[in-house]
Parts: structure tokens; C-alpha cells; sequence
């Protein structure tokens, strides 16, 4: 059921239009002041620890109280609101796209997701894989770890509390991480990717007729 993919459709969508587009809204009320201009390219956080913010995009104030907003990605601005300079807005107000050009990587992973089974964040919180995986994790590398429905997998920390996740889904091997051990994650992100061994020899075929096609 998987071999119907049509690789060259896909590969040739990336080719034309080899970009993501990330929408940049407002977390909070308050007034807006940007700090870039249409067409401008910005950069995401970076530094071994991503001490360095990225690009400064707007200043959001609430009563008095200025809050810097920066980039997470790095693109070109489009899409930029401009008639909103200076204005209040409402929280979820979109003020404009970050253009963000894809690495061959981003697009492996992006065709992958499409493939793989996706076990998602329940809600927003700090994820950890249990010591049992994190121990197997060590020992034979993440695809290394089989795992199957009802397995404890995650131990999630939200509010101070440490709660057990089990995992639902397939069967199968650990083939992608989305999270980092003690980073927030938002409620529906993917944590893990799970490949079901049937799968494997398309996941091959997939990663290489990328790296093959894609310049």
C-alpha cells in the first residue's frame, strides 16, 4: 500500500517551491513596533546553547511593559502587516510569514512524516523519554528501540509533576526524534516517528531517492 507514492511528484513539489512558510502571530495583547522591513533576511536562535536570539521581528507592548519578539527560523519576511505599525492588537493577530528556505534534511523529514507514525504531544509540557528507553536508547541508538502500544515511553513534567505516557500507535522502531529532553513542547507536536518494520525498505527509498534528486 505504500508503493504507490509517486516520488517525482513529490520531489518536483519541493523543487518548485522549495520553501515552509512560518506565520508569525502575536502571543498577547498589546501594541505593535516592528523592527524589520518586507523582504528583509532574518536569522533563528543560534549558539552551541541557543544563547543568541534570533533576528529581532517586533516589540509587542502591554501597559507600559515592552516585549521583544524574535525570530526562530531563519527566511526572508513576507507578508509583512504593515498597516499595523503602532496599533493594539489582539493575541493570535498574524503579523506577518518568515519565507524559510528547506535543507535537503528538512525535506527528507518532511516526506517522512508523511510515512511514519507520528506520536504527539497530549498537551503542552516538558518530555522525557522513561529510563527504560532512554537506557536502550544508550545502548543500541534510537533505532535500535522496538516499541509497541501500552509501552511507557515519556515521562511528561507539567507543573512540577512527572506523569507517565504510554504510547499508542504501531508497532515498530524508533526512527525519528522531534523533541529535545526538558524543551516545551506545544499540545499535537510530533514526539517521536514510528517506523513499522514493513516500512523500512520505503523510508530507505525515500531518504535515497532524495539525496539522489535533490541538489
Amino acid at each position: 500500500m505504500y508503493d504507490d507514492i509517486n516520488f517525482d511528484e513529490i520531489i518536483n513539489k519541493y523543487r518548485s517551491d522549495p520553501f515552509d512558510y512560518l506565520d508569525v502571530v502575536t502571543p498577547h495583547t498589546g501594541d505593535v513596533s516592528f523592527k524589520v522591513h518586507e523582504g528583509e533576511e532574518v536569522q533563528g536562535v543560534s549558539g552551541k546553547w541557543n544563547h543568541h536570539p534570533g533576528t529581532l521581528l517586533y516589540v509587542l507592548n502591554r501597559e507600559n511593559n515592552p516585549k521583544p519578539m524574535y525570530s526562530k527560523t531563519n527566511g526572508v519576511v513576507t507578508s509583512l502587516r504593515e498597516e499595523l505599525e503602532g496599533h493594539f492588537v489582539e493575541a493570535g493577530e498574524k503579523l506577518m510569514t518568515i519565507k524559510h528556505p528547506l535543507k535537503k534534511r528538512e525535506i527528507i523529514e518532511g516526506i517522512l512524516q508523511n510515512v511514519l507514525f507520528l506520536f504527539r504531544a497530549p498537551v503542552r509540557a516538558k518530555y522525557f523519554f522513561s529510563l527504560e528507553i532512554q537506557a536502550c536508547i544508550e545502548k543500541q541508538g534510537e533505532k535500535g528501540v522496538f516499541i509497541k502500544p501500552g509501552e511507557e515511553i515519556f515521562t511528561m513534567s507539567l507543573m512540577k509533576r512527572d506523569t507517565p505516557i504510554y504510547y499508542t500507535g504501531e508497532e515498530g522502531i524508533i526512527h525519528s526524534v522531534y523533541f529535545k529532553p526538558g524543551v516545551s513542547m506545544d499540545q499535537g507536536m510530533p514526539l517521536i516517528g514510528v517506523c513499522a518494520k514493513e516500512k523500512l525498505p520505503l523510508i530507505q527509498k525515500i531518504i535515497t531517492h532524495v539525496k539522489a534528486e535533490w541538489s
